[in-house]
């Protein structure tokens, strides 16, 4: 089974970096085989095993998780060929033995709407600069990479 993780860049652009052994250990230290030189990435921060023909993906007991289309894995999950794979700030598409073919970026997912509270009624006149940002939810942000962050080419495989 040929396996690799292909990292979608922002610019639309991707990079394959193929899974070296049977176990592939990802993180920030230099013994890792897949180095990512991220704050938001731990020291070990997750592991790919091969066992069997089936591919697995565990977390290592990173701070910041390991996300497998998008929801966050507590133990050993079993991985197919296009899933994505989120590692700190970046994303990866799962290809196995070339499949899947095309690599495109995850389609993005729409929240649920949260239900209005009701506010109590106010004698005081509206705060028009809070209203204006109540309906923002920043709790599922993503971290943006830019040039002074790193350069994706600093990846060691």
């Amino acid at each position: 089974m040929e396996a690799n993780l292909v990292l979608l860049k922002k610019d639309g652009s991707h990079k394959a970096f193929p899974m070296p052994s049977t176990v592939t250990v990802i993180g920030r230290r230099h013994d890792c085989d897949l180095r990512i030189p991220l704050p938001t990435v731990s020291r070990r921060h997750c592991q790919f095993s091969l066992n069997n023909g089936a591919l697995k993906l565990r977390d290592l007991g990173s701070r910041w998780g390991t996300y497998l289309n998008g929801k966050r894995i507590e133990n050993e999950t079993p991985v197919k060929p296009g899933d994505y794979v989120k590692i700190g700030p970046l994303v990866f598409v799962m290809q196995i033995d070339g499949k899947p073919e095309k690599i495109a970026p995850p389609a993005p997912t729409k929240k649920p709407a949260k239900p209005q509270k009701a506010e109590p009624k106010s004698e005081a006149p509206p705060d028009e600069a809070a209203d204006s940002f109540a309906d923002i939810d920043a709790s599922d942000s993503d971290i943006e990479l830019d040039e002074s962050d790193s350069s994706l080419d600093d990846l060691k495989a």
